[in-house]
């Protein structure tokens, strides 16, 4: 099987349906800004957990320097 066969189990039928669906209810022309929105959106919340395991990751180094 390929893998876009695979992409949650769906059939090249299915597949097409949903994207028929997608272009009826939002046009051609308005696609691309809702996956340019969604890749932002992925974007930010990457760099905000980066940030979090960063600052996690200073609290424990700064704690284990103070225990020793």
């Amino acid at each position: 099987m390929q893998a876009s066969l695979l992409f949650l189990g769906l059939q090249p039928t299915e597949i097409f349906l949903i994207v028929f669906a997608l272009l009826l209810l939002f046009g051609a022309k308005k696609i691309p800004e809702l996956a340019r929105g969604l890749g932002r959106g992925i974007r930010e919340f990457k760099d905000a957990t980066k940030e979090v395991k960063k600052n996690l990751e200073e609290e424990v180094s700064e704690t284990s320097a103070k225990d020793k």
